[in-house]
C-alpha cells in the first residue's frame, strides 16, 4: 500500500496541532484556589486535605497557607482589597466578619446551606449567618480556660477545686507565688490573650444578655458590669501574677514559656496545649498527663454561670470572585472524612458532625464535653464587637492590668469606640 507522503505530513501536522491545542485548552482550564489559615498546629492537617483533594480532581489546585495571627489580622485588610486576595480566608465569625461582607469581600453561600446542614453543627454553623445569609462554615470550636500544670499546682499545695471561686482563685495565685512560682503566664504584648480575663469577667459578672443590652442602650458598655470587670482585673494584676517581662512577651514565646515549666498555669485557648508542646525549648513541653484543665471562677453575686464559656467558632469564607471550585473543596474541607485524623490527633474540636467519635485526647475530649454542656458560648469579644471595638477591647484590658488605665476609663474608650464605629 502507498502512502502519499505529503498527505501524511499534512495528518500529523494536523494531529500535533489538535494535540497542542488540547494540551493548551486543558492548561487553560487548570484552577488555583488559594486558602490563608492562622492555626498553625492545624497546618500540616490540613495541607494534607488539600493533597488528598487534589490528587482526586485533577485540573484544580489548592494550595494552603498559614499566617501568624497578628500578621494575618494586620495584613488581612489589604489582601481583601487587592486583585491578589485568597479565595478562602479564616474567620472568628463576630463582627469582624460582618464588617468584611459589608465591604462586599465575602461571598453569599446561601445556595449550598442544604448541603451543610447535614454535616456541621446548628449552632456553629449559624454563627456564619448574616441576616439569614449563609457566607461560610465553621470547622473548629474552641474554648478558652485555665490550663494548669499538675507538678507545679501540687508544689504550691494548691487543690483545684479552690479555684471554683473568685476569692478561691485569688488565693491559689497568693499560695502559688508564696511557694516561687510564677503562678500565670501572659502574652501580654499581642494584647489579645490579656482580654480573655477581661472577658470572662465581664461574663461572670453581667451574665448572658450584658453584650446586647449594651449594644442597646445608650451608654451601654460604661454600666457597672463593664466597670466592674476591670476593678476585678486591677485587682488580679496587683497581686503580680503574671512572668517578669510578660508586656513585651508575644503569644507564640509564652507558650514556650509554659512549655518550660516557668509559670503554673494560663487563661487560654485550648489549642495552647498542643503549642507548649511545640515551642517548649525541648520541643516536648508539658506532656498531656501532667496538663489539668478548669473553668473561670464564678465572682460572688455576678449572674453569669461557672458553665457559660469563652471561646470561639472559627472556620472559612469564600472571598469575592473566587472561583467555584473554592466552595466545592470548602464541602470536601468540613466533611468527616477529611476531619478526621486532626480529631484523632487532638488538634481542636472540629464543629463537624460524627467527629467527636474519633476524638482520642483526653484533654480535647474534656474540652468538647464542656462546649456541648456550654450554657452560653460566648465569642471572643475582640472579634463579636467588630474590628475597631475589639482593638479598644483589647488595649483596654492591657493597659488596666498595667497599671495605665482605670476601670471607669476603660469602659468609656470601649463605649467611644462602640459610638464611633
Amino acid at each position: 500500500m502507498r502512502i502519499n507522503a505529503l498527505g501524511f505530513l499534512k495528518t500529523m501536522v494536523g494531529a500535533g496541532l489538535a494535540l497542542a491545542l488540547a494540551t493548551a485548552a486543558a492548561a487553560a482550564q487548570d484552577v488555583t484556589v488559594r486558602m490563608l489559615h492562622v492555626n498553625e498546629t492545624a497546618d500540616p492537617f490540613w495541607k494534607k486535605i488539600a493533597e488528598d483533594y487534589n490528587a482526586t480532581h485533577k485540573g484544580v489546585k489548592v494550595v494552603v497557607d498559614y499566617m501568624e495571627n497578628e500578621a494575618y489580622k494586620a495584613k488581612l485588610p489589604t489582601l481583601l482589597q487587592s486583585d491578589d486576595r485568597p479565595d478562602i480566608i479564616y474567620s472568628w465569625a463576630g463582627g469582624v466578619m460582618r464588617a468584611q461582607i459589608e465591604a462586599g469581600y465575602i461571598q453569599d453561600i446561601s445556595a449550598h446551606k442544604a448541603e451543610f446542614d447535614p454535616v456541621i453543627y446548628p449552632a456553629p454553623l449559624g454563627a456564619y449567618e448574616v441576616d439569614g445569609k449563609l457566607y461560610g462554615v465553621s470547622v473548629q470550636l474552641s474554648e478558652v480556660l485555665l490550663i494548669y500544670n499538675k507538678t507545679l499546682l501540687a508544689k504550691a499545695g494548691v487543690d483545684p477545686a479552690e479555684m471554683k471561686t473568685w476569692d478561691g482563685f485569688l488565693g491559689a495565685l497568693k499560695k502559688t507565688k508564696g511557694a516561687g512560682v510564677t503562678p500565670l503566664i501572659m502574652g501580654g504584648a499581642d494584647k489579645w490573650p490579656m482580654h480573655f480575663i477581661y472577658s470572662y469577667l465581664l461574663m461572670r459578672l453581667g451574665g448572658s444578655d450584658v453584650l446586647t443590652k449594651a449594644e442597646a442602650t445608650e451608654g451601654g458598655f460604661t454600666a457597672q458590669p463593664f466597670v466592674e470587670a476591670g476593678a476585678k482585673l486591677k485587682e488580679l494584676a496587683a497581686l503580680e501574677p503574671f512572668q517578669e517581662g510578660w508586656l513585651g512577651t508575644k503569644y507564640l514565646p509564652s507558650q514556650g514559656q509554659f512549655g518550660d515549666g516557668k509559670g503554673m498555669m494560663a487563661l487560654q485557648l485550648n489549642g495552647f496545649i498542643q503549642g507548649q508542646q511545640k515551642n517548649a525549648t525541648d520541643g516536648k513541653g508539658i506532656a498531656n498527663d501532667q496538663i489539668g484543665l478548669a473553668p473561670f471562677p464564678e465572682l460572688p453575686g455576678g449572674k453569669g454561670k461557672i458553665t457559660d464559656t469563652l471561646g470561639g467558632v472559627q472556620g472559612f469564607l469564600v472571598t469575592k470572585d473566587a472561583p467555584k471550585e473554592a466552595l466545592d473543596f470548602l464541602k470536601y474541607f468540613v466533611s468527616a472524612e477529611a476531619q478526621k485524623a486532626a480529631a484523632e490527633a487532638g488538634v481542636y474540636v472540629p464543629a463537624t458532625k460524627g467527629t467527636d467519635a474519633f476524638i482520642k485526647n483526653p484533654l480535647v475530649a474534656e474540652v468538647a464535653r464542656a462546649i456541648s454542656n456550654s450554657t452560653w458560648h460566648q465569642n471572643f469579644l475582640d472579634q463579636d464587637l467588630g474590628p475597631s471595638v475589639g482593638r479598644v477591647v483589647n488595649d483596654v484590658s492591657v493597659a488596666i492590668a498595667a497599671g495605665d488605665m482605670t476601670p471607669e476609663d476603660g469602659a468609656q474608650q470601649i463605649q467611644d469606640a462602640w459610638d464611633q464605629r
